[in-house]
């Protein structure tokens, strides 16, 4: 069974920074590429970056792009999201996602408010 687990979320003030982890588990994490989805209330879900498999190659959405670095440890089978300047408008329930059996995590939620 494909698991997907993100940790890391919070209440944070403006400014400060927040590591996002996704544990996975039930697929050969290091054939897949990973990526970072975040919904905000009331808005649709939003690709915030990716990763390939190997973790060469990364996109990210213009709204984090020099603020977030999406990364993986293989070894680990561990999904991350280094959020650093964070914004009032990064809050949201942020999810990791795989194409493998398109699964998703359960989410965490991130706050940020001052």
């Amino acid at each position: 069974e494909v698991q997907l687990v993100e940790s890391g979320g919070g209440l944070v003030q403006p400014v400060v920074s927040l590591r996002l982890s996704c544990a996975a588990s039930g697929f050969t994490f290091s054939s897949y590429a990973m990526s970072w989805y975040r919904q905000a209330p009331g808005k649709e879900l939003e690709l915030v970056a990716a990763i390939t498999s190997t973790g060469k190659v990364t996109n990210y959405a213009d709204s984090v792009k020099g603020r977030f670095t999406i990364s993986r440890d293989n070894a680990k089978n561990t999904l991350y999201l280094q959020m650093n300047s964070l914004k009032p408008e990064d809050t949201a329930v942020y999810y990791c996602y795989t194409t493998r059996r398109n699964a998703w995590g359960q989410g965490t939620q991130v706050t940020v408010s001052s």
